[in-house]
C-alpha cells in the first residue's frame, strides 16, 4: 500500500508490479514506472541474468508537491485533463528520466547520503520529468482533494493480511486517525490491532482445518511475520498448536 506518488527505477534485475484486476507490469534493468498513491500493488524484486536486484524509489510527499504546486504558473496549467486510471505506468524512456536516475546512481557505490537540498532539486527534476511525458500528470501529481470516507470492516477484510499500522488503516480509508479510532470503537470493542490477530487466526483455522492447508504456509498467507508467534498465538486462541491433527 503505498501512501506516495513513487517514481521506480530498475538499475539491475527486475520488479514485478501487479495492480488488482489488471494485468502484471513488468520493469526491466534501464526501465522507470510511475505508481499512483493510495493503491494496493503487489510488488516483487528478484535478480535477472545473474544480477541482483538494485532500484531506486523516488517519492512525491503531498507537502513536496503543494509547495511546487505555489511556484508553478497556473495559467500555463492545462485544464480538463483526464488522469490516468491506472495505478502503474511502465514510462516510455525519455533523455530527461534516463538522466536523472543515471544522476542518482553514484549513491550505490558511496557510503554518503545525498543533502535535502539535493533531494529536493532531484525531485522537483522527477516532477518535470514526468510533466514532459504526458499533461495527464498534471491531475494526478497535484490533487490534493482528501480521500474519500470508505467503509472501514471492507477495507480491512480485503486487506488484513497487509502489514498495516493503525495510521496506514486511518489514512487508506480516509479518516484521521483519531477519527478512525473513533469509528472503530463504534463497530468492535477490539482494539484495532486485536481485530486484525483475530481475524488472521480465524482466517488460519479455517485454511488449516477445512481446506487442509500446512501451518507453515498459512502463517505468511493470512499476515503473520513469525511462524513461532503464529503458533504460540494460534495455541492460546484455540488451545491447541496449528499443527494438530
Amino acid at each position: 500500500m503505498l501512501r506516495e506518488h513513487s517514481l521506480v527505477y530498475v538499475y539491475s534485475g527486475e520488479m514485478l508490479l501487479e495492480e488488482v484486476e489488471q494485468d502484471e507490469t513488468r520493469v526491466h534493468k534501464g526501465e522507470c514506472a510511475f505508481i499512483r498513491r493510495d493503491h494496493r500493488i503487489s510488488l516483487v524484486k528478484q535478480p535477472k541474468k545473474d544480477e541482483q536486484y538494485q532500484g531506486i524509489f523516488m517519492m512525491f510527499k503531498r507537502n513536496f508537491l503543494r509547495d511546487l504546486y505555489r511556484k508553478l504558473d497556473r495559467e500555463t496549467l492545462p485544464l480538463d485533463v483526464r488522469k490516468y486510471d491506472f495505478s502503474v505506468i511502465k514510462l516510455t524512456s525519455t533523455p530527461d528520466i534516463t538522466g536523472l536516475f543515471q544522476s542518482l546512481i553514484p549513491y550505490f557505490d558511496v557510503s554518503i547520503k545525498p543533502s535535502d537540498e539535493m533531494m529536493n532539486l532531484k525531485l522537483t527534476e522527477g516532477v518535470y520529468s514526468l510533466l514532459n511525458i504526458g499533461e495527464q500528470f498534471y491531475p494526478c501529481l497535484f490533487d490534493f482533494t482528501a480521500p474519500w470516507k470508505i467503509d472501514i470492516m471492507d477495507f480491512i477484510d480485503n486487506n488484513y493480511m497487509y502489514d498495516l499500522t493503525v495510521e496506514d488503516m486511518a489514512c487508506f480509508t480516509g479518516r484521521s486517525l483519531a477519527s478512525f479510532k473513533r469509528d472503530f470503537k463504534k463497530i468492535s470493542s477490539l482494539s484495532p490491532e486485536k481485530w486484525l490477530i483475530e481475524k488472521r487466526l480465524n482466517v488460519a483455522y479455517h485454511k488449516i482445518r477445512n481446506e487442509g492447508q500446512k501451518a507453515s504456509d498459512v502463517c505468511f498467507e493470512v499476515g503473520f511475520k513469525s511462524l513461532a508467534h503464529f503458533s504460540t498465538t494460534f495455541k492460546k486462541q484455540f488451545g491447541y498448536p496449528p499443527t494438530a491433527k
